[in-house]
């Protein structure tokens, strides 16, 4: 059994590590970069077994009300053994500590080609409460179409006692 640390220093250095293990998701070393130097100012969580980091979690608060998963990433040989679920749960947790009431995230949206990949992934979200929400086609650029993820946060919610 693992567990859930915040990362205080070295999130480039384990972001790169991460994503370049995951050429399937993440081939293109432009993007592995931009991530790694964006990750260094955000808050990152780590899931650690045995003493090795096994996959991260990268949040963007857009307060006040919601957080992004800005990545998500697991070692390809950890993958299925809770860590991205653990990983899921620290966000919620940091979103209603922050106050937020959507924790959201954006992935490739599908775009009719054999990607289980990221099939997968939008598997994950799935079952992780995240409701598809709208896909934008040209976000991020030609043949990327992204598609927008919305959690709703319970606890957070408006006074229901109001007129």
């Amino acid at each position: 059994m693992g567990r859930t640390v915040e990362i205080l220093t070295g999130k480039a250095e384990l972001c790169r590590s991460i994503m370049g293990a995951l050429p399937d998701w993440f081939s293109e070393p432009e993007v592995i970069e931009a991530s790694a130097e964006a990750v260094e100012d955000l808050p990152v969580f780590g899931y650690i077994e045995a003493d090795v980091v096994t996959a991260m979690i990268a949040l963007k608060p857009h307060l006040p009300g919601a957080v992004e998963i800005a990545l998500i990433a697991t070692r390809p040989e950890y993958r299925g053994r809770g860590g991205g679920r653990h990983l899921v749960d620290a966000a919620e947790r940091f979103a209603h500590q922050s106050g937020a009431r959507l924790l959201t995230v954006k992935t490739l949206a599908p775009r009719g080609r054999n990607e289980p990949q990221f099939e997968a992934t939008r598997r994950f979200y799935d079952r992780n409460g995240f409701v598809r929400a709208e896909v934008f086609d040209k976000l991020w650029h030609e043949g990327h179409p992204c598609l927008f993820m919305v959690k709703p946060l319970v606890g957070n919610q408006p006074s229901e006692t109001a007129p």
